[in-house]
């Protein structure tokens, strides 16, 4: 394995957690981000104000974990903008399809013990992996 930290990941792991306990205990709603940052286009204020604020945390995480000493790794994406936007759109529509994304299924609802996020969970990570197995081994440089 390559670059393992597991003290970072423990970490973050945790971080994780206590933020989707205190989205839940504190708005009575599932941290799925999917469903948060859809809220933000909502025209109730009191609902938009906490939804921005939660966005501009995951975005000031990286600045504070940089001020903290943490290092990023470099990043080089080599498909073309087109995949990459097909890609997120696919994700998109995935997830509402799905009632919900990783994070919502994945982190909460299996915390949860819900049988439906444990479906989706399956479902998407599976899929995951057969994407990576066919544009890694199958297709090979073709995108």
């Amino acid at each position: 394995m390559e670059n393992f930290t597991p003290f970072e990941a423990i970490l973050g792991g945790v971080l994780i957690g206590l933020s989707s306990v205190i989205v839940l205990w504190g708005n009575g709603r599932i941290e799925g981000v999917r469903g948060i940052m859809g809220g933000i286009l909502s025209r109730d204020i009191g609902s938009v104000t906490w939804r921005i604020l939660f966005a501009m945390g995951l975005i000031a995480g990286v600045f504070i974990y940089r001020s903290a000493g943490g290092a990023l790794q470099d990043i080089e994406i080599t498909s073309s903008l087109l995949f990459l936007l097909a890609g997120g759109g696919l994700v998109g529509f995935g997830s509402s399809l799905g009632s919900g994304c990783t994070s919502g299924h994945g982190v909460c609802g299996l915390g949860r013990r819900s049988g439906r996020s444990l479906a989706a969970t399956m479902t998407f990570m599976g899929v995951a992996g057969i994407t990576v197995y066919v544009t890694r081994h199958v297709m090979e440089g073709a995108l």
